[in-house]
């Protein structure tokens, strides 16, 4: 009798605590990992639910519109500012075009762009989808013979792979304006001096990054959203749960692929 209570109470170990961890994170990666690509798969097969697609185009889209165009304004105005501040040391100020247009199209525009919209849509993808699953919804659609995945989840894909790229070409433009009025205001550099060194400064290689990042980056936002907010298991705290997490692993993850995504397109085009 006394074994088997000190068997039942007897602590576990560190090693098998780290490894029940690692186990659960990488059954939690195979999970994530079959879901995104059945998501995707969807897309090259009937049915395809296109109203559901121009919806969610619309909100993530259209929605995140205003955001961008305020944050790409001043963000361009920034770059201006501690861009000539160097530059004025080696009497270069006129160059500040060229060094605001290549940070914008490589890695601001992109970056900055899907953090906003991560900030906004992943976390409410992951409380829509959380809600519908705890609400039971969810085992509705598949009760009546209609597959979650490609109903919920492959419209958002969809969309947001369509919206990202166009929202950080949104960015990037806006972006050079907010950088135009501030190298006017404060180098008294003119509109043409500056729009023309930034045109010229862009290579076929910078265009690539600038329109590759978004992808993928749309990619990862909406895959983690939704995976977040279909696997959620609980009630109201655990969608509160799942809308957090959706914001935190899509913004790390893309920060980490970032510096991936850099360093290959750099080597690639030997920029």
């Amino acid at each position: 009798m006394n074994d088997a209570m000190n068997d039942v109470t007897e602590p576990t170990s560190l090693p098998t605590v780290l490894t029940d961890a690692v186990k659960r994170q990488l059954f939690a990666l195979q999970d994530y990992t079959l879901l995104s690509v059945q998501s995707v798969a969807n897309v090259f097969t009937a049915p395809r639910y296109w109203a559901d697609t121009l919806e969610q185009m619309d909100i993530i889209g259209v929605g995140s519109l205003m955001i961008v165009i305020v944050a790409s304004f001043f963000i361009g105005g920034v770059l201006v500012i501690n861009t000539a501040a160097q530059l004025e040391r080696f009497g270069m100020a006129q160059l500040t075009g060229d060094g605001v247009s290549l940070a914008l199209v490589r890695e601001l525009g992109p970056t900055i762009t899907a953090l906003l919209i991560a900030g906004r849509n992943a976390s409410g993808i992951a409380s829509e989808l959380g809600s519908m699953v705890v609400t039971e919804q969810v085992d509705a659609m598949r009760a009546l013979g209609t597959d979650p995945i490609r109903k919920l989840m492959t419209p958002r894909v969809v969309a947001m792979v369509t919206m990202v790229p166009l929202l950080v070409g949104v960015f990037d433009f806006v972006g050079l304006i907010g950088g135009s009025v501030t190298a006017y205001l404060t180098l008294r550099l003119g509109a043409v001096q500056f729009w023309t060194r930034a045109i010229k400064a862009l290579q076929f290689g910078d265009l690539v990054q600038g329109i590759a990042k978004p992808v993928i980056f749309a990619l990862i936002i909406s895959t983690v959203g939704c995976y977040q907010g279909l696997r959620v298991r609980g009630g109201t705290q655990a969608v509160g749960r799942a809308t957090i997490a959706a914001f935190v692993i899509s913004s790390v993850s893309m920060i980490v692929v970032d510096l991936f995504l850099s360093k290959f397109l750099l080597f690639f085009f030997h920029t």
